[in-house]
């Protein structure tokens, strides 16, 4: 923290399975058990295909690319992701589920190389091979010295009583980790009494919402910042449904300092409600995406590096900046201008119904965009 305030860097999925594992030092089986293909190799081909070629093998850092000096220039105290792979080498593959991603343990560098504090594991593809590879990811994670939230032995289900911490100066950062149905987590992926798994909301409801609230509030001291993670929604589309604004809502009314959302592919609606950042879909940050075909206009291979400034205690609205990147051979690059230009015109169309506008900083860590109150 500098002063009083902390800087929280947040982003949507990290997915350094299945192709983006093929190119790292130590890629783990490439079996797939998608309909259509069946080698995760096949993916890193599309990529080439559309963009040139990926070296192989790649350094741990090449995934995160010009990510990495962004971060280090915006110095965030802490980093929060979505960790959205399993980290095993386990292949008992969930039955019925059309695609699964797993990473081998030896390539975690990949992802402490971007010195993440918390990695939230409430999704729907960390159970991807089931309890046992549940039970490596958290093992390996932990070996590497990542700390995560969401997952794992809960004592019981239906509640985000998962939870990552990590002390800045005088006050602490603590993250809860949610999945919900609608983003594609199967109801027995749910951690209960003796069963590990995520940390399972059935629905996104104002009660769900007070029993997370209840929860942090048992934790929350003065002084210290508080983040909810939930994964939740379809993949496509801007509209965000009114029981997940009611959620978010709920949770800063009893609160809660940050809603980071998490599924969708692209960058959903932004909000500043009551000062505090609600982010209903964060979209993508790393996959393997490139070059598959479908929801162009979405253009998910534009990402964002979110950077939320807040006081503890709410003593004063947040600042909410984003640092737009792009997706080429696997590796993050810094978007163009043009593509800089049309994430702020989106961003700012569909989030204009939640009274925010968004705006870009010229000169700022090559054109920020910002987040702020909407005026008329």
């Amino acid at each position: 923290m500098r002063g009083d305030a902390v800087t929280l860097f947040l982003c949507g999925d990290v997915m350094l399975g299945r192709g983006v594992d093929q190119v790292l030092p130590h890629p783990g089986d490439p079996r797939l058990w998608e309909e259509y293909v069946r080698d995760a190799r096949a993916y890193v081909s599309l990529a080439e295909a559309v963009n040139g070629p990926v070296p192989r093998p790649v350094d741990p850092s090449w995934p995160w690319g010009e990510a990495l000096r962004l971060l280090d220039e915006a110095a965030p105290d802490v980093r929060v992701v979505n960790l959205e792979t399993s980290v095993t080498r386990y292949a008992d593959a969930a039955p019925d589920k059309a695609v699964l991603y797993r990473m081998a343990p030896a390539n975690l560098p990949a992802l402490a190389v971007a010195r993440p504090d918390v990695c939230v594991l409430a999704n729907n593809h960390v159970l991807d091979f089931g309890r046992a590879g549940l039970r490596e990811t958290l093992g390996s994670l932990a070996d590497a010295g990542l700390r995560t939230a969401g997952g794992g032995a809960r004592r019981r289900s239906g509640v985000a009583a998962g939870r990552g911490a990590r002390g800045r100066g005088g006050g602490r950062v603590l993250v809860w980790g949610c999945a919900m149905p609608s983003s594609g987590v199967p109801p027995d992926w749910a951690a209960g009494a003796g069963r590990s798994g995520v940390a399972y909301v059935p629905v996104a409801s104002r009660a769900a919402a007070e029993e997370v609230v209840r929860r942090v509030r048992a934790v929350k001291r003065p002084g210290d910042v508080a983040v909810v993670s939930v994964h939740w929604g379809s993949n496509w589309g801007y509209g965000v449904p009114p029981g997940q604004v009611e959620f978010a809502h709920t949770l800063v009314d009893g609160g809660v300092d940050v809603v980071h959302g998490h599924s969708s592919h692209h960058p959903r609606p932004l909000e500043l409600y009551r000062g505090r950042p609600v982010l209903y879909g964060c979209g993508d940050l790393i996959d393997d995406y490139e070059g598959i075909r479908g929801h162009e206009e979405y253009r998910d291979e534009l990402r964002l590096l979110y950077l939320a400034r807040l006081v503890p205690g709410g003593g004063a609205p947040a600042e909410l900046r984003m640092a737009p990147v792009r997706a080429r051979r696997l590796r993050l690059e810094e978007a163009a201008s043009e593509e800089r230009a049309w994430l702020r015109s989106v961003l700012d169309r569909v989030s204009r119904g939640f009274g925010v506008r968004v705006g870009q900083e010229p000169d700022v860590l090559g054109g920020l965009l910002y987040a702020e109150p909407a005026t008329g």
